[in-house]
C-alpha cells in the first residue's frame, strides 16, 4: 500500500482555512520569515556552516507545492530548499530543528537543510545530481499516476547529467516536471558569464514541452504550475518550466557582490509586494507570520541537542 502523507502535512500552518490568495501570502510570508531569521542567528553566531535562503522566490516555491498532489508525487529539491518544504508540508518546527542541530529535526538534526528526507520530499546540494534521482523516481511510480518534480537553477545548466537525464526522460517518456528557479545569479556569477543560449530553449531539443514565465506573481505562477503538472500527468510525458525569478538574499550568509542599485531594482519585483493589495490584510499576515516563526524558533531551541 502506497503511504499518504496526510498525517505528515501540517495544515494548520499551511492554512488552508483561508481564502486562497490570503493562504498562499501567509506561506509567502512564513518562509520570507523564517529566512530573515536565519539570516539573523548566522549573525548573531547562534548557527554554524552555511545556510541558503530562498528570499525572492517564495512565489515559486508556493506555487508549485499547491499545484501537485502531496501524496503522490515526488519531489527533488536543492540547496536552496527552505521555500519549499515550508509550501510542501508545513512542518517549520522540524526544519528550524534541523537547521539548529536539534534532535527533533526532519533528519534528527543530523542532515541540515541540505540532506531533508522527509515524506516524498528530499533536498540535495550536489547540483545536477538531482535529475537522474527525479527521472529513476518518475520510472518507478509513473504507474500509480504520480509524477516527480525536480528544482533547478540557472547555475546547473553546465551540468552534464542534466541533459543526460532529459534525454532518458523523453526517451522513456516519463512524467517527471523539470523546474528551473532562474535568478540569474549563480552564487556571484551572473548567468552572463556562465550560460549561453536560452535556458527556456534548454529542453526542445529532447521534444520536451516548454513552460515558462517572468514574473513575481504567485496566482498568475500558480495557474501555470497547474498546467505544467496536468499536462506531465495526463499526458505522461517530461516537461521544462523556466521561471525567471529574483534572489533578494545572498547565495548563502553574505556573499552577495551585487550592485545597491541591481538589488534595488530586484526589491520592485518582491513577490510579497507584488500580491500584497491582492490579499486584503497583507501587514496582518505579516505581523502574524513574524509571531509564528518566532515561537516555532523557540520550540526548536527547547530541543536537546543532536549528538554526533
Amino acid at each position: 500500500m502506497r503511504w499518504r502523507l496526510v498525517s505528515v502535512i501540517d495544515e494548520a500552518t499551511l492554512r488552508s482555512d483561508l481564502p486562497l490568495p490570503a493562504r498562499f501570502y501567509w506561506q509567502m510570508a512564513v518562509i520570507r520569515e523564517l529566512e530573515d531569521t536565519l539570516l539573523r542567528l548566522f549573525q548573531e553566531n547562534q548557527l554554524f556552516g552555511t545556510t541558503h535562503t530562498s528570499i525572492g522566490q517564495e512565489a515559486n516555491a508556493v506555487a508549485l507545492m499547491n499545484a501537485i498532489d502531496r501524496e503522490r508525487d515526488t519531489v527533488w529539491s536543492n540547496h536552496r530548499c527552505h521555500g519549499h518544504f515550508i509550501a510542501y508540508c508545513g512542518q517549520v518546527v522540524p526544519l528550524l530543528a534541523e537547521i539548529l542541530g536539534r534532535t527533533g529535526g526532519v533528519c534528527g538534526g543530523r542532515g541540515g537543510s541540505q540532506h531533508l528526507c522527509y515524506a516524498r520530499f528530499h533536498s540535495s546540494g550536489i547540483q545536477g545530481g538531482l535529475v537522474p534521482l527525479g527521472v529513476g523516481t518518475a520510472l518507478a511510480d509513473r504507474d500509480a499516476g504520480a509524477i516527480s518534480v525536480v528544482m533547478l537553477g540557472d547555475g546547473t545548466m553546465g551540468e552534464g547529467v542534466v541533459y543526460e537525464g532529459l534525454n532518458l526522460a523523453s526517451l522513456w517518456s516519463l512524467p517527471v516536471l523539470f523546474v528551473v528557479e532562474d535568478n540569474g545569479i549563480a552564487q556571484t556569477t551572473p548567468k552572463a558569464l556562465g550560460v549561453s543560449g536560452s535556458i527556456r530553449a534548454r529542453a526542445e531539443p529532447f521534444g520536451i514541452r516548454t513552460f515558462g514565465a517572468a514574473e513575481t506573481d504567485v496566482f498568475c505562477l500558480h495557474e501555470l504550475a497547474n498546467e505544467a503538472v496536468d499536462y506531465v500527468r495526463n499526458e505522461q510525458k517530461p516537461a521544462w518550466l523556466h521561471l525567471e525569478s529574483i534572489r533578494l538574499g545572498p547565495h548563502s550568509k553574505g556573499d552577495d557582490t551585487r550592485s545597491e542599485s541591481e538589488l534595488s531594482a530586484l526589491r520592485a519585483r518582491d513577490p510579497l509586494t507584488v500580491v500584497a493589495d491582492q490579499v486584503g490584510d497583507s501587514e496582518g499576515l505579516l505581523g502574524e507570520a513574524r509571531g509564528f516563526v518566532a515561537e516555532a524558533l523557540s520550540k526548536a531551541q527547547g530541543m536537546s541537542i543532536a549528538c554526533a
